[in-house]
C-alpha cells in the first residue's frame, strides 16, 4: 500500500499546507538506481587529526566521489565523511562541532553523514568513554537532519582500510541503498574482504539461496541477489507454489518447496545442493511467521510454531550446513531480525523471543563461520516496512508506525533487500556478528 500522505506533503499545495499547520513532512528519499552516481554532489571530507588518511581519500574518489576538503560557497554537499579515529579524550570532542555545525547546514537532500570511529578496545577509560561518546553524537544528529539525510557511524577496527571492507561499507552507506538505514553503528573489522571486479555485479558468479521468498521482503531480497549477479533459489512452502514459480521464473532462478520448520528441511536442502550447484555463497534465513497474543492468552501452538519456523530453523540449517561440504568458503549467511527483539512489541513475546534470538545465534556463530573459510553470518533487524503484513493494519495504527521514525516515514522491502545484499557482497567480508538495523531511526526503542 502506498503512502498517501507521503505524496501529499510532497506536492506543492500539501507541502505548503503541512508547513503551514506543523505537520509532519517526510520527504522522498533518494534509492539507488543501476547505473546512477554514487553521491549527486560533493562530499566534504574531514578528519579530526588534520590529516586524511590516503586510504580514505582513494577509497572515496575510486568510487567517483567529488571530494573537497572546503565548505562549497553557496552550493549543497551531497555527504560529508568525517574521520573521527584520532580521538583519545573528551576535549577532542569538539572537533567534531567544528566540523558537522557548517557540515550539516550545507548538507542537501537525501545528504549522508558518515563518522568513523574506533571502536572501544579497554586499553585507556579515557579514550573508550570518548570513542563511545561518538555513538550519542550520531544517534541525536540523525533525529535533527532533514529533508532524507542520515547520519550513521562506522566502528573501524585496525587493518580495515588495508582490505575492501572499508571502501565497500563507505559505497553502501553513501549510497541511495541505505536510505532507510539511520543513526545506526556498525564495527567493520578486518577479515577477508575483496572488491569484485565490477561494484554494479558483485554478487557475479555467486549462488544465494533465500527461504520465504514467494512474495513481501523474501522477493525482494531475491530480485536485489539476482540484479547484483547471484544465481538465485527462492524456497518457500508447497502451498506457496505458484508464486514461487513466479518469482523464479522473473529471477531465471530455480524454485525449492521446502517447509524449514520440518525436521527433514536441513537434508532436504543439502540434497537440492549437493543436485543442483557447486554448492552454496550465500543464505538468507528470511522464512518467518507471527502468531500474536497476548502472553496471558497464549496457546501452546501458536508459542511453539513461532519459535519452530523464526528461531530454531535457523539453528538447524546453520549447523548442518557447517558440518557439510556444501557451505563454500567465503560464505555469506544473513538472518533476518527484527527492532522488535531489540526493543519488545506488545502481543508479540513468541515473535520477540525468536527476533531477539537470531541476534544471539548471529552473534555466538560468527567465530564458526570464520573459522569456515573466513564466512561471515549477520543479521538485519528491519522496522516498520510497507507489505501485505503491514496494509492489513487499521489506518490509525499503521499512519502513527509511518511516522514514528527520524525519516517519518515506513521503510519498503527493497530497502531491507539492500542491505542484505551488501552484507552478502565480498566486500563485507569485515562485517561478522552483527546487527544492523534498516528501521529510519526507529523512535521506538534504542
Amino acid at each position: 500500500m502506498s503512502d498517501r500522505y507521503l505524496t501529499l506533503v510532497n506536492s506543492p499545495v500539501g507541502s505548503a499546507v503541512a508547513q503551514r499547520v506543523g505537520l509532519p513532512r517526510p520527504a522522498k528519499l533518494r534509492r539507488y538506481a543501476v547505473g546512477e552516481p554514487l553521491l549527486t554532489g560533493p562530499a566534504l571530507l574531514a578528519s579530526t587529526s588534520g590529516k586524511i588518511p590516503a586510504a580514505l581519500r582513494r577509497a572515496l574518489t575510486t568510487a567517483g566521489v567529488d571530494v573537497t576538503e572546503t565548505l562549497p560557497e553557496g552550493g549543497s554537499l551531497a555527504a560529508v565523511v568525517l574521520d573521527a579515529r584520532s580521538l583519545a579524550k573528551p576535549g577532542d570532542l569538539a572537533a567534531l562541532r567544528e566540523v558537522l555545525s557548517p557540515g550539516v547546514k550545507a548538507l542537501g537532500a537525501s545528504g549522508r553523514v558518515i563518522v568513523l570511529g574506533r571502536p572501544a578496545d579497554g586499553a585507556d577509560v579515557g579514550a573508550d568513554a570518548t570513542r563511545q561518546a561518538l555513538d550519542g553524537i550520531v544517534r541525536s544528529l540523525a533525529k535533527e537532519l532533514r529533508r532524507g539525510a542520515t547520519a550513521n557511524l562506522l566502528w573501524v577496527e585496525e587493518g580495515a582500510d588495508s582490505s575492501a571492507s572499508l571502501p565497500s561499507a563507505l559505497r553502501f552507506f553513501l549510497s541511495g541503498k541505505a536510505a532507510y538505514v539511520d543513526g545506526q553503528p556498525l564495527r567493520i573489522g578486518s577479515g577477508a574482504a575483496s572488491a569484485p571486479k565490477d561494484w554494479d555485479h558483485p554478487l557475479a558468479g555467486k549462488t544465494a539461496l533465500v527461504t520465504g521468498a514467494a512474495r513481501g521482503i523474501g522477493e525482494a531480497i531475491a530480485g536485489v541477489l539476482a540484479r547484483d549477479g547471484a544465481q538465485v533459489i527462492v524456497a518457500d512452502l508447497t502451498q506457496a507454489g505458484e508464486a514461487l514459480a513466479r518469482v523464479a521464473n522473473r529471477l531465471r532462478g530455480t524454485a525449492l518447496h521446502l517447509d524449514v520448520a520440518s525436521p527433514e528441511a536441513p537434508q532436504r536442502l543439502l540434497d537440492h545442493l549437493g543436485a543442483h550447484t557447486d554448492g552454496l555463497d550465500i543464505l538468507i534465513h528470511n522464512a518467518g511467521i507471527t502468531r500474536d497474543k497476548l502472553m496471558a492468552n497464549m496457546k501452546p501452538q501458536q508459542w511453539d510454531s513461532v519459535i519452530a519456523v523464526n528461531l530454531e530453523s535457523q539453528l538447524r540449517i546453520n549447523a548442518a550446513l557447517l558440518d557439510s561440504a556444501q557451505l563454500r568458503a567465503q560464505s555469506r549467511v544473513v538472518c533476518l531480525s527484527s527492532t522488535t527483539g531489540l526493543s519488545g512489541n506488545r502481543g508479540q513475546t513468541n515473535y520477540g523471543a525468536t527476533k531477539a534470538g537470531v541476534i544471539g545465534l548471529v552473534r555466538s556463530s560468527a567465530p564458526a563461520f570464520a573459522a569456515h573459510g573466513d564466512s561471515t553470518i549477520n543479521a538485519i533487524a528491519p522496522g516498520f516496512i510497507e507489505t501485505e503484513m503491514t496494509a492489513k493494519m487499521p489506518l490509525a495504527t499503521r499512519e502513527v508506525a509511518r511516522r514514528l521514525s527520524s525519516l517519518q516515514q515506513a521503510g519498503l522491502p527493497i530497502d531491507v533487500a539492500e542491505a542484505v545484499a551488501w552484507l552478502s557482497s565480498p566486500g563485507a567480508g569485515g562485517v561478522n556478528g552483527q546487527v544492523l538495523r534498516v528501521c529510519g531511526q526507529n523512535l521506538v526503542g534504542a
